[in-house]
């Protein structure tokens, strides 16, 4: 990858590789769905295009990334292997999205109905029984649990040596166990109302940071064989990325442009989300205008309308809450860059995520 490289889809080499290797697994998958018969070829195929359909392929990207600043040759015989291991963090981010729109209730994901919704409105104008909510809930859920066993088949087949094989193991699991520890630690956040700065932060440690940029800096190191050095500083540099990076999100979330990031306006807020953005602003309102606190929890998690929505906003800025979240993510990303300093990592591998490292945190989708 070039120095140059951004988490751009137009600019990144990465991505074009990323999609074919991912659709040359899922050609390779065609004649065992096949035999199974009775419309899952047509359910596989609505996954393979939630795969494909756009994305940044942020994870496969620090992943590869890695693997480069800790001496890895992409002009090597192991180069494809490593790829197919890397493209294979598409397939857990997609079972997690799947699974996500679910658990938010979303409709919509990258500008298309999420996956529960596609199925469930199938349903509703096939005329069949039941409820076509719970269908499509049904088969969303055994989507996003293929896509994470075919994740797990893509790594076990891609070719790398047992070596390689045995190092990237303990990583993987811990990646796995980890967004998903995340997930049920948002859940429960919004079931029990927390408030706390600290736990949205830790939220964000775990179903973000980790599987996004920590744990693929950590895969890629291990496919290279690099030594604890880099691995610490991969490490700490991804989960400040990682943190930041969640962090923007959680601002896109209340104040992004639907057009460009593909979800409704306000989405967070209707879903419940408590994030680091909204605990901030509570703590603020608690603090200097207890009747905009009052407001906020009054709407937060509920069906709120577009003037909701705006009065929401107004008083999140109005409280300092994002220029707050603002500053965290400056300080974040410089922490990260610190991190890379003496590390080992090679000049190329630096550059390069010093690059990304900027396009995560400045991204507006």
């Amino acid at each position: 990858m070039a120095p140059e490289a951004t988490l751009s889809a137009a600019s990144n080499p990465v991505v074009p590789r990323v999609e074919s290797t991912l659709r040359d697994f899922f050609a390779g998958r065609a004649g065992l769905v096949d035999e199974i018969g009775g419309g899952y070829r047509e359910a596989v195929s609505t996954l393979e295009r939630f795969v494909l359909r756009g994305g940044k392929r942020v994870r496969p990207s620090f992943a590869w990334t890695g693997w480069l600043g800790a001496g890895g040759d992409p002009d090597a015989p192991e180069a494809d292997a490593v790829m197919r291991v890397c493209s294979a963090l598409e397939l857990v981010q997609a079972c997690a999205l799947v699974h996500d729109d679910i658990i938010d209730a979303s409709t919509t994901r990258r500008g298309h109905p999420t996956v529960h919704v596609a199925f469930a409105e199938e349903h509703r104008a096939a005329g069949w029984s039941g409820d076509p909510g719970r269908f499509g809930e049904a088969v969303a859920i055994l989507l996003g649990d293929l896509a994470l066993a075919w994740a797990d088949d893509m790594v076990r087949e891609s070719g790398i040596d047992p070596a390689a094989a045995a190092r990237i193991a303990p990583v993987w699991s811990g990646m796995r166990t980890e967004v998903l520890g995340g997930q049920f630690l948002d859940i429960c956040n919004e079931a029990s109302a927390d408030e706390s700065v600290e736990a949205a932060m830790r939220v964000n440690r775990f179903k973000t940071a980790a599987y996004t940029i920590e744990r693929p800096l950590h895969l890629g190191a291990a496919l290279a064989g690099a030594d604890e050095t880099i691995v610490g500083a991969y490490r700490r540099f991804g989960t400040d990325v990682g943190i930041a990076f969640q962090l923007r999100d959680d601002l896109l979330g209340v104040f992004g442009d639907p057009e460009v990031t593909g979800k409704p306006s306000g989405d967070d807020l209707r879903a419940g989300k408590r994030t680091v953005l909204f605990a901030l602003a509570l703590e603020r309102a608690d603090r200097d205008d207890p009747a905009a606190a009052e407001f906020l929890r009054s709407r937060i998690g509920s069906d709120l309308s577009e003037s909701d929505v705006d009065e929401v906003r107004e008083i999140i800025v109005r409280v300092g809450a994002v220029s707050e979240v603002e500053q965290r993510i400056t300080e974040l990303a410089a922490s990260a860059l610190t991190a890379l300093e003496d590390s080992g990592v090679t000049d190329r591998g630096r550059e390069a995520l010093a690059a990304m490292a900027t396009t995560a945190t400045e991204r507006t989708a």
